[in-house]
């Protein structure tokens, strides 16, 4: 049989009955024949509790002091499922992110995976061994440990089935697949059979928390087969590929929202060439990440550049920019945090004019004021005020999906 590799999110081993059960669905697997490595990610709100407690003796620690105790997470949950497994009587081996292999950047925090040396992994899988490995870390150059960011274990698993040329890399979560919106917050949210990279990674980047988005970006590079489902339900997931069999019937294959973002905007900037480029350039330098644009035709001699960040990014956008005034002798800026996105993505929108207005239409027909619009070939983006993004994603998933019926 072949090699699966399964991820299981923080609420799946939240507490021991739990990690029970995910002990019993990895040996299930096991039981069929298949070699398994398995990556889990800490127990329910262990990471926050960390947090906490490091804001309680250093609010300003370093990012590296940060990354050791974050990390600690990981490892007890894989203890414990080790654990479980060995009173099942099965052979098993929990292994850090380091001991597994994995180098990453010094980027503490959020660093990238660089490589992974299998060796030991492969070794214990020889030795028909389950092999349990910390998601969301890694060693640096320094051989200092590293973190990957939110979501990071996600992006783990999907390596150790890139490197490991494994069958299928599941991701197991506390919902039974992708849905076209949220099913804990919106009404008749349907469950995706299958879905494509592309649309996966357009739904992650723009607010849906099933997956993150650098581990669908991985899956699309190396072309991982990847299956997302659920660990408590026992009912089939939905699969992420390249090409999905209905990809072409449906325009619309789903409504995500984000509310952590923050718009920031330049007002009375001078109208010469350079200008986006001195702004933009200036916040890479800090990995400050830009997402909608929008410049103003201009009045007179001066125009408006508004542009949104990550909320967490806000004030440090604000720092780089004011230091930035009096090279580029703009008016002020205007800032504010009380906005969402939302979004519908589709592979089908781009061979099908009128999809962006039926989105107008029911946010028009739901009283909602759009501020800011972006589009791409799959995807229609639009900044409203926070307190109508639940309301609008709730409309516009009625009128594409009451208008187009059963995406089976």
């Amino acid at each position: 049989m072949g090699l699966i590799v399964q991820k299981f999110g923080g609420s799946s081993v939240a507490d021991a009955d739990r990690i029970r059960n995910v002990a019993r669905i990895i040996t299930e697997t096991y039981r069929r024949g298949h070699d398994m490595v398995v990556v889990l990610s800490a127990q329910g709100d262990t990471t926050d509790d960390l947090l906490k407690k490091a804001g309680q003796i250093n609010p300003k620690a370093s990012k590296r002091e940060m990354d050791m105790l974050l990390s600690t997470g990981e490892q007890m949950s894989c203890s414990l499922c080790a654990m479980a497994i060995e009173a099942m009587g099965y052979p098993v081996i929990s292994l850090t992110g380091w001991q597994a292999g994995f180098h990453t950047t010094s980027t503490y925090g959020n660093a990238r995976i660089k490589s992974i040396r299998t060796e030991r992994v492969l070794t214990e899988l020889d030795k028909r061994k389950i092999v349990i490995v910390t998601g969301f870390q890694g060693l640096d150059k320094s051989d200092d440990i590293t973190t990957l960011g939110r979501g990071g274990s996600d992006t783990s698993a999907v390596a150790l089935a890139a490197v490991l040329h494994a069958d299928l890399c599941q991701i197991y979560t506390d919902v039974d697949g992708v849905f076209t919106a949220d099913p804990r917050c919106v009404t008749g949210a349907r469950k995706l059979d299958e879905i494509t990279y592309d649309e996966m990674l357009e739904l992650a980047t723009l607010g849906a928390q099933v997956l993150h988005n650098r581990s669908v970006e991985m899956a699309k590079r190396y072309n991982v087969n990847l299956e997302v489902l659920s660990s408590f339900s026992g009912s089939p997931g939905t699969k992420v590929k390249e090409v999905t069999k209905n990809m072409e019937k449906p325009y619309v294959s789903g409504v995500a929202k984000d509310k952590n973002i923050a718009r920031l905007a330049l007002v009375g900037l001078h109208d010469q060439p350079g200008i986006a480029f001195r702004i933009f350039s200036s916040l890479a330098k800090y990995k400050i990440n830009v997402d909608i644009i929008l410049q103003s035709i201009g009045r007179g001699d001066t125009k408006d550049i508004s542009f949104t960040v990550c909320r967490t990014d806000l004030e440090k956008a604000q720092e780089v920019l004011e230091d930035l005034k009096p090279a580029l002798q703009f008016d002020h800026i205007d800032a504010t945090e009380d906005i969402a996105k939302v979004s519908i993505v589709g592979a089908g929108m781009i061979d099908n004019p009128g999809v962006a207005s039926l989105m107008f239409e029911a946010l028009y027909t739901a009283g909602i004021n759009i501020r800011m619009i972006s589009t791409s070939e799959i995807k229609v983006s639009v900044l409203l005020d926070e307190s109508d993004a639940d309301h609008a994603v709730q409309a516009i998933h009625d009128r594409f999906f009451s208008e187009f019926g059963d995406l089976s």
